[in-house]
């Protein structure tokens, strides 16, 4: 008995000691409220002003399924009802106003013809009417020119959208979404459409004859080119605030030819902050840029350790092979 209580009393003896031996020799740093970053202080949090946006492809959604497999015939059949409705889930609240865009993908606005076929003068002053030359082959009919005359006009976006929350409609203010530029000095007030869309190829839109140019805001809109083959262009604005998991009924007017080109079609509900909308555009430049100077550097880098350029001998320098007062 007493040889056991020996023994367990040396083990414990020898746990203390090896406990007191590691609390000494810690490396662990006294704990303090100052290098634990605990002490009071302000510590400002920045919110970015976040442009809230929601994208709906429905190019492909709104035909269908019967016509599949053939969406030229359905979209070029006048006797088929176009009529799509789409449900949108608002992520967060969108504050007025909620600008509404339609993007369209793979089409190039910045072909030379197709910027080419416009004509500038006649849609400024009704006494140019007849300065059609380089608007072929929408340059006239048998009536006399067309107004506004050319493949740019001609081919003016003709979807539409209505929007709707718990059955209540939601109304789309399709004023001042042209430039002030375009409705002062590039559309005329006295110029009227005429012969327009007449033909038996129509293009898009109609326009209203009875309406001068200068009020025609969707048609400066679609005038004014894009230079990239994906673009957005103003269809109108939201004056009111979207709450946050509203669900938005749109019915689309789906009547847009992109099939025939593969093109895509999107409609976009987006708001805007203090530096504009959303635009990825900027961002990848740079990150492109960036990488493309980061790259040459290290090629640059990897030239000048394997293979250095040598120096120069100074020697053979003219003033040190013929010093100063010393001519050869």
């Amino acid at each position: 008995m007493d040889t056991n209580g020996a023994t367990t009393s040396s083990t414990a003896g020898g746990g203390s000691t090896s406990k007191s031996s590691s609390k000494k020799h810690s490396r662990k740093p006294v704990y303090s409220r100052f290098t634990q970053q605990e002490l009071p202080a302000c510590k400002p949090i920045l919110t970015p002003g976040l442009v809230v946006e929601i994208v709906d492809r429905y190019d492909e959604s709104c035909v269908p399924s019967n016509y599949s497999n053939d969406k030229l015939k359905f979209i070029q059949n006048p006797s088929i009802n176009k009529s799509c409705v789409r449900t949108l889930t608002v992520p967060k609240l969108m504050k007025s106003p909620v600008f509404i865009y339609y993007q369209l993908d793979n089409y190039y606005q910045n072909h030379r013809r197709y910027v080419k076929s416009r004509s500038d003068k006649q849609l400024r002053s009704v006494s140019d009417e007849k300065s059609t030359t380089d608007c072929s082959p929408e340059d006239k009919t048998v009536d006399g020119p067309i107004v506004p005359c050319g493949l740019v006009a001609w081919s003016l976006f003709n979807d539409t959208y209505w929007f709707s929350v718990n059955s209540k409609t939601i109304e789309v203010n399709k004023h001042d979404i042209a430039w002030k530029s375009d409705k002062e000095h590039k559309f005329g007030s006295n110029v009227y459409p005429k012969n327009f869309q007449s033909g038996g190829l129509i293009g898009g839109a109609k326009l209203n004859s009875s309406v001068p140019l200068s009020k025609q805001e969707d048609l400066m809109v679609w005038m004014r080119t894009a230079a990239l083959p994906t673009f957005r262009k103003l269809y109108g604005k939201i004056e009111q605030d979207l709450q946050a998991n509203e669900k938005i009924q749109v019915v689309i007017q789906n009547n847009y030819n992109t099939y025939s080109f593969s093109g895509k079609k999107k409609l976009v509900l987006s708001t805007t902050s203090w530096i504009g909308g959303k635009n990825d555009f900027l961002g990848i430049a740079y990150i492109i840029v960036g990488g493309l100077c980061l790259f040459l550097a290290v090629c640059f880098i990897l030239l000048y350790v394997i293979k250095p350029r040598p120096l120069g001998d100074p020697s053979y320098l003219s003033w040190n092979r013929s010093p100063a007062g010393h001519p050869n």
